[in-house]
């Protein structure tokens, strides 16, 4: 737990935007004190779920991306805390974990090129350090007997979001994947763009659904080998169901669903997917954040949600605040469901 940092009182206190007859959200979450025993605390402690925060960029930069997703856990804390905290949004089974410190990691990838060879193969070698420290933290929150709610970077997180959850149920675990890309990458060294041929390739990853996929952005390779493997992936594509309206959104959500909630399932949200979204690969068709926050809200309401991630996200000082909200809805959307 050397990357961790507690999110304390002080801070909540300094975030936190009182208005007398009113209860915000943060006034009602749980907190750690003692970085003793994370595993043993979190087990004994009467809430829920678990967010953690992951400021990082570097899978994002190895994978030759915009850089800048390093600063969505930042927004979304400052929006997250002010909620209102009511019967409809109840801050009282939440616990906020803090964030992992990747500092020293950025300093070192603020320093390379991704015109350089060898800069890119230091990259992702720094982001396979990162997936150890993600993959750790996740790891002892599923064990614990919590569902983690997962903040930021890029979405090379996603494989310690797997493996971790994996490790934790002893079990691989099915992911659906709300994403303009696969992820699904060469096994090249680690990036935010193969995060789930990894975790597919080590046996951390059963069943996968990629929800939207552009046909603008995915090679003939992928198409020609990991779409090919129908009994474990699956997909749909964001033109079938927005441009050409082949498929329809909700039926499609139902088939998604039954594919990879026969047992437990992470749930991934790339912020790239959403209608100009500031975000690694920010595009000008996506779907709506109404869709997306449907999404959300329907997988979470399955048992076997066992995670939410929402990555890629790049807020600039102009786009923070409505970063922030964007990703508070997801948050809140996922544990209303879950809990119902």
């Amino acid at each position: 737990m050397s990357k961790l940092v507690l999110f304390n009182s002080n801070q909540l206190n300094n975030i936190i935007k009182k208005r007398e007859g009113e209860i915000k959200f943060g006034e009602r979450i749980k907190l750690l004190t003692a970085f003793d025993d994370i595993y043993g605390k979190l087990k004994n402690l009467d809430v829920k779920y678990v967010l953690i925060g992951l400021p990082e960029d570097v899978g994002v930069f190895a994978n030759l991306g915009n850089t800048g997703t390093n600063k969505a856990w930042e927004s979304t804390i400052k929006i997250l805390l002010n909620t209102q905290h009511n019967q409809e949004n109840n801050g009282n089974n939440v616990l906020i974990l803090g964030y992992l410190d990747f500092s020293e990691e950025l300093k070192t990838c603020s320093k390379l090129s991704q015109d350089s060879n060898k800069d890119l193969k230091k990259s992702r070698q720094i982001v396979e350090n990162i997936d150890k420290e993600v993959t750790n933290i996740i790891f002892n929150i599923v064990k614990a007997g919590k569902t983690p709610i997962i903040i930021g970077g890029g979405h090379n997180n996603a494989y310690g979001n797997i493996k971790g959850t994996s490790l934790a149920l002893n079990k691989k675990i099915n992911v659906v994947n709300f994403d303009a890309h696969t992820d699904f990458r060469a096994l090249e060294g680690r990036h935010s763009g193969n995060g789930f041929s990894y975790a597919f390739a080590e046996g951390f990853l059963n069943r996968y659904f990629i929800f939207g996929l552009h046909k603008n952005y995915t090679s003939q390779a992928i198409f020609d080998t990991a779409l090919n493997a129908k009994k474990r992936i699956r997909y749909n594509t964001f033109e079938e169901l927005e441009v050409e309206k082949i498929l329809k959104y909700k039926p499609q959500m139902k088939k998604a669903l039954k594919f990879i909630s026969k047992t437990n399932f992470g749930i991934e949200i790339d912020c790239d997917a959403i209608i100009n979204i500031p975000s690694s690969a920010k595009t000008p068709s996506g779907f709506s954040v109404s869709k997306t926050r449907q999404f959300v809200s329907y997988f979470a309401s399955n048992k076997n949600a066992k995670y939410l991630h929402v990555c890629e996200a790049a807020p600039t000082p102009k786009t923070a605040t409505q970063v922030g909200k964007l990703i508070t809805y997801l948050i809140t959307d996922f544990i209303r469901a879950n809990e119902s």
